[in-house]
């Protein structure tokens, strides 16, 4: 231990003068309009960390979300989306589930008095099947959409209770029944269905899809994040866990970005 930390200090001032390289570089680069970010690894993070309990590591989760957001402003990243809670998440320990929902429903409530919200113009929409949260968490997103409704500059999609498949699914269920609605016939609803048709049942319509896509913790997959969505995006998979994660980390997923070559299948 004090072998590492001695090593972590002398590397310290080396890692600053690297991060402020980077910082300059990047305002050149080619930077993604659009970044989806999967937030994994907070448990593993207080396991490791040997903090107090899996809630900590959680609340140091919520607090990195700050940081990640100032430098997506920082870099004019005009659009994110965070996966914050899954529809798998739902089958962790009840405890563990509903203190999460009491730590989203606080910092709902915190991000909309920031002034940074306001000052950046940031546009707050959550996205997922949301009539499954406390209906207290229900209506702190509902005053969250409300009060940034006219926010034009930044927009933060936060994804809560979500899953990609039924997101899908919830779009082509809309589509049909927009279609019936109108009194089309199934064959003229099925003739019509492709994949423009859909997306605008979407809960990102309106919005370009993601350019880049990072995932922390190590794990390398989707877990079912905007599969729609991500036909054409670039991934990242970083080793770090969430709550370490750091504005090099950022730096060098941006950098990874830039430095590929977008062909769309061309």
């Amino acid at each position: 231990m004090l072998f590492q930390y001695l090593k972590n200090l002398i590397k310290r001032p080396f890692y600053r003068i690297y991060e402020h390289h980077m910082s300059d570089l990047a305002h050149r680069w080619q930077r993604p309009r659009h970044i989806g970010i999967i937030l994994d690894g907070n448990r593993r993070f207080a396991r490791k960390s040997g903090l107090g309990s899996i809630m900590d590591g959680h609340a140091r989760g919520a607090d990195k979300l700050d940081d990640v957001l100032d430098w997506c402003y920082e870099y004019e990243i005009p659009v994110v989306t965070i996966w914050i809670f899954s529809l798998d998440n739902f089958q962790r320990d009840q405890e563990e589930v509903n203190e999460l929902m009491k730590l989203i429903e606080t910092k709902t409530r915190d991000i909309v008095k920031d002034d940074r919200i306001k000052r950046n113009k940031i546009r707050l929409k959550y996205i997922g099947q949301i009539e499954r949260v406390p209906e207290s968490l229900q209506q702190a997103i509902q005053d969250a959409e409300a009060a940034t409704r006219d926010h034009d500059r930044f927009i933060l999609n936060v994804a809560i209770a979500y899953g990609g498949r039924e997101e899908i699914t919830n779009a082509c269920r809309d589509y049909l029944r927009h279609g019936l609605d109108e009194e089309k016939s199934i064959d003229e609803i099925l003739d019509n269905l492709t994949p423009d048709s859909i997306h605008p049942h979407m809960y990102t319509s309106g919005l370009p899809d993601p350019d880049l896509i990072i995932r922390t913790s190590g794990e390398v997959r989707l877990g079912g994040f905007l599969l729609w969505q991500s036909a054409y995006a670039e991934f990242y998979f970083c080793d770090t866990y969430w709550p370490a994660f750091r504005k090099i980390d950022f730096l060098r997923a941006i950098r990874a970005f830039h430095q590929r070559q977008r062909r769309y299948g061309r």
